[in-house]
């Protein structure tokens, strides 16, 4: 089985880096609506110190010694870099597209702008720009949808790879109802899939995932092959979509009777594992929901798709009380912004319509140590513990007029409730504006330039 969390990544920085800022992580889940967490770890002006391997090696509020090569960010937030656990890279290309719901939005957008990575240069010019705007918008890690063909998810690898990222992703599986120029066949699919997970999966901070786009584009045959190729290697990722849209939802009733429901088609030929991905699930009931916690998959919450898109209101809270795990994805381009802090917002937004409150600390945690426990990730990325990789954004706590006058409102008191005012101030106002540098493995990958 390949070693997804690597001892040494692709680079490092090569000296010991130090870093002064507000540092920000969680040591565990927070509790639903409880803003005095006791899983939230906040160090006011300490120093994040980042070895020459890239990893993190402890946090201090003294200075460090001359050894360090310091970098003093104070008066600014420090977080563990963002991890968007779905996202399109060609639908960069779509984002903000007028009128569609979802089955309709394939056609009339996104298909039409994936036929065009089958050319390489494409799809080559189109994961460098993709991952370059993830990390400036301080996602560092991601699991990403490609296109059909097995030159676009080459191309991810590559340009990942290239960037030292965590980057799991596999060519999309795709053998009926899209436009031909997009269907592949089952031999010659999993063919590809094969040659990639030989070639790409456990090299460096790579991982596959097996990617049938969802239930209506793969025949049971193509489904079956993909089950098939997750079996035979535990150590592989699966991601698809499941119960996004109403409508969604009822052709897959047509076209799969024989299930008991859509996330039933997915268990009937073994996707649903550990490693398993399923983006939105907002049409699951509660026996589908306890079926994937006992899977151990989880559902990644695009709430900006969501809304845009009028697909409905995921049930959070429900999904928390029957053990499934929930980390935030952005899903652009149905999703409208590459900022998590945007769709952590609309997250918040959803659950206020029905009735709950979403906690910043619940929020953050499942975009950053949540997300990388989801993903069996969490000994690498996701929060400051010793040895995991410096995978780090330095954040403004504001920027412009309003933002600061709300941040001198609530910036005196760190003790924990003033500390979550503070805290859901930036995180409602904030976005890639806000944010400084990033740091992938210890190497600054953007940095603003004023």
């Amino acid at each position: 089985m390949p070693d997804l969390n690597p001892s040494t990544p692709s680079t490092g920085p090569g000296r010991k880096l130090a870093l002064r800022g507000d540092l920000l992580d969680f040591t565990a889940q927070p509790d639903w609506g409880q803003l005095d967490s006791p899983a939230v770890r906040f160090q006011p002006d300490h120093w994040l110190l980042i070895d020459e391997a890239g990893r993190i090696a402890g946090t201090q509020p003294s200075e460090p010694d001359a050894s360090w090569q310091q970098v003093d960010r104070r008066g600014r937030l420090i977080l563990p870099g963002f991890i968007d656990t779905h996202v399109h890279c060609p639908q960069l290309d779509v984002i903000a597209s007028y009128g569609a719901e979802l089955l309709d939005w394939l056609n009339r957008y996104t298909f039409p702008a994936e036929r065009r990575y089958a050319d390489p240069a494409v799809a080559a010019a189109g994961a460098a720009r993709f991952l370059d705007a993830l990390l400036a918008h301080g996602s560092t890690s991601a699991v990403v949808f490609p296109t059909v063909h097995k030159g676009s998810a080459e191309a991810l690898f590559a340009a990942a790879e290239a960037r030292g990222m965590r980057l799991i992703t596999g060519k999309v599986l795709m053998d009926r109802h899209a436009p031909p120029e997009l269907l592949d066949d089952v031999a010659g699919a999993e063919r590809d899939c094969i040659d990639l997970i030989q070639r790409w999966h456990g090299k460096g901070r790579l991982a596959y995932a097996v990617t049938p786009r969802f239930a209506p584009t793969s025949s049971p045959a193509q489904l079956a092959m993909a089950g098939a190729l997750c079996r035979a290697d535990a150590s592989l990722y699966m991601q698809t979509h499941v119960a996004e849209n109403r409508e969604e939802v009822r052709w897959v009733t047509e076209l799969f009777p024989e299930a008991r429901s859509y996330l039933d088609v997915y268990e009937r030929v073994g996707l649903l594992h550990e490693r398993a991905i399923l983006a939105h699930g907002i049409w699951l009931d509660e026996t589908d929901r306890q079926l994937l916690a006992a899977r151990g998959g989880q559902v990644a919450h695009s709430p900006s798709s969501n809304l845009f898109l009028g697909s409905g209101l995921f049930d959070w809270p429900a999904a928390r009380a029957s053990g499934l795990g929930v980390s935030m994805a952005s899903d652009v381009g149905g999703g409208t912004s590459l900022s998590m802090q945007r769709n952590l917002l609309d997250a918040y937004k959803i659950q206020a319509l029905s009735g709950q409150r979403l906690s910043a600390w619940v929020a953050l945690h499942a975009a950053t140590r949540g997300a990388a426990e989801a993903l069996g990730l969490q000994q690498e990325v996701g929060h400051f513990g010793l040895g995991t990789l410096a995978d780090v954004c330095v954040w403004d706590w504001a920027r412009g007029p309003v933002a600061q006058a709300r941040d001198e409102r609530v910036a005196p008191g760190h003790e924990p409730q003033a500390l979550h005012e503070r805290v859901f101030a930036w995180m409602s106002l904030s976005d890639e504006r806000n944010l400084h540098s990033c740091y992938v493995a210890g190497q600054c990958r953007h940095q603003r330039d004023s």
